[in-house]
């Protein structure tokens, strides 16, 4: 009779989870919604409380006389977000919106000013809000030298300048001026750059087109096959092109989509550039470098002697220490004629053993050797 019974009470359990299964509804859209509106209503409270432990650690570091900014920290906290994240939220964009809880942290913690090569909506201008958030005060410059003098004279906490395109190479000028300059390199900002062609008026033909001369190099191929007639204007800036364009119903300009914005350009085509991976490297300009990460990237100029064999001796202690060099540019040392600097960029930081003991080294066998800082590799 047990026997019998047992398979009864399993058959009774099945049809309860089936009624169970049965009885369960989808939630309406008014439960949805209520249950965001909830959900909003703690993280309120709870983005009030970070904010309150950021300021108290913002004012302990303003009485040590240390940075609000710290490149190690922010590197760390995103490390930390991308683990935490489960989805379906996609890492970028939980990074971005973490870009914007910081901001408002240090704009409340100090009114930090941000100067970069301007004018407003230019690449360097979207580098630099990429980097530090829309809460700060930016300041545009005319120059990349005007940029190194805001922050050398205390006028802004930070610069942003370009140092290399991957289409284009090199900014030699930013590489110049950091040999007499005691500002440090604190952070890097590795951005695509996607070209847009932009108007005011799609219905008159394109008969004049504006743009920057990188940007017209970095799109060389597109303009060949696309608007070969038409003639080309060379703009000191994409903005400057963008704003150009915005004036005549004629004419069209290579430019960025925060350019597009600020004028109120309509975007014909997205992605006009050459090459699909077009990214510019810029560098974040400060007085003291961070901690290390464990994955940071250190830049040095090196002034080596004229003589065979000396470009040799300079790389063997990279060689030796097993730190992989990432980068190598020479430039006129403008002191003296045929006098060559070499800009280096290597793995690791300045204070981690190899890397010291190699700039140890350097120093021993060259004319002089400057650390131009140490920051986070790029993400």
């Amino acid at each position: 009779a047990e026997n019998e019974e047992e398979p009864e009470a399993e058959e009774e359990e099945y049809d309860e989870d089936d009624e169970e299964e049965e009885d369960e509804k989808p939630m309406s859209l008014e439960q949805h919604r209520k249950g965001i509106d909830a959900i909003d209503k703690k993280l309120v409270a709870l983005l009030n409380e970070r904010t309150e432990h950021a300021l108290a650690i913002g004012a302990i570091k303003l009485k040590a006389g240390e940075e609000i900014y710290a490149p190690h920290r922010e590197r760390l906290i995103f490390e930390r977000l991308v683990k935490l994240n489960k989805g379906p939220v996609p890492h970028e964009a939980l990074k971005a919106i973490y870009r914007e809880i910081m901001s408002c942290s240090l704009s409340l913690e100090k009114s930090l000013t941000i100067a970069y090569l301007g004018p407003e909506a230019t690449y360097t201008h979207q580098a630099a809000i990429r980097k530090f958030g829309h809460s700060l005060r930016y300041a545009p410059q005319k120059t990349i030298k005007d940029v190194f003098s805001e922050v050398e004279k205390n006028r802004a906490d930070y610069g942003v300048v370009p140092i290399e395109n991957s289409t284009e190479g090199v900014v030699t000028h930013t590489l110049d001026l950091f040999v007499e300059s005691p500002l440090k390199i604190v952070a890097q900002i590795v951005m695509p750059i996607q070209h847009c062609l932009v108007r005011i008026n799609r219905r008159n033909k394109i008969r004049k087109l504006y743009s920057h001369p990188q940007a017209l190099a970095q799109c060389r191929v597109w303009l060949q096959q696309n608007l070969p007639s038409v003639e080309v204007i060379e703009a000191s800036s994409t903005t400057r092109a963008a704003e150009m364009a915005a004036e005549d119903k004629t004419a069209a300009a290579i430019a960025g989509s925060l350019a597009a914005e600020r004028y109120n350009l309509q975007i014909l085509d997205h992605n006009i550039q050459d090459n699909a991976s077009n990214a510019t490297r810029f560098f974040v300009l400060g007085r003291k470098c961070s901690p290390s990460t464990k994955n940071d990237r250190t830049s040095l100029v090196v002034g080596i002697e004229d003589k065979v064999g000396a470009l040799h001796q300079v790389m063997e202690p990279f060689r030796k220490h097993r730190l992989n060099m990432t980068k190598i540019e020479s430039r006129p040392s403008k002191r003296k004629a045929w006098e060559y600097l070499f800009f280096i960029d290597c793995d690791g930081h300045f204070e981690d053993k190899k890397v010291a003991n190699a700039i140890n080294e350097l120093d021993r066998i060259s004319r002089f050797v400057k650390v131009l800082g140490s920051y986070p590799n790029a993400e």
